[in-house]
């Protein structure tokens, strides 16, 4: 049995080393199919828990993640989609998650500005909503441990 994503899978965005992610709006239903062994959930409050390991990022609707850790959260998502199901959602599943996926994808080797147009290509159009969510991403640097 695969511990990662179908790539054909609703939401499901493949990252040009091949992870697979899965996007999602919290305020939709959750999709069938298997469950995430990670989420990384991005909301202004703390999330309703779940079954599976996870992560909440403080990160109010519009605006940057006030959570001093969210960049060592992004980076643990992604090394995990490298082997397990992840999942990545705030309550619409477009803005604050399609700026988490490209700060991923900058960790997979894409530029910050491409990595926005990977996202928004790939996963959701609408993705990275305001100004200061593509500041986010162009500022988000990979580390030496990446």
């Amino acid at each position: 049995m695969s511990t990662t994503w179908d790539p054909g899978a609703p939401g499901v965005l493949a990252l040009p080393s091949g992870r697979l992610v899965r996007g999602r709006g919290l305020h939709r239903r959750e999709p069938t199919g298997p469950r995430p062994n990670f989420g990384l959930y991005l909301q202004g409050r703390q999330p309703p828990s779940v079954p599976w390991d996870s992560v909440w990022v403080r990160w109010p609707d519009f605006l940057l993640p006030t959570d001093p850790d969210a960049e060592r959260h992004f980076r643990t998502a992604w090394r995990r989609a490298g082997q397990e199901r992840v999942e990545v959602a705030c309550s619409a599943g477009i803005g604050r998650t399609g700026t988490a996926l490209a700060c991923m994808a900058v960790l997979d080797g894409l530029s910050p500005d491409e990595a926005i147009e990977y996202v928004r290509g790939n996963y959701d159009h609408r993705s990275v909503e305001t100004p200061w969510q593509r500041w986010y991403i162009r500022h988000f640097r990979p580390t030496a441990d990446d």
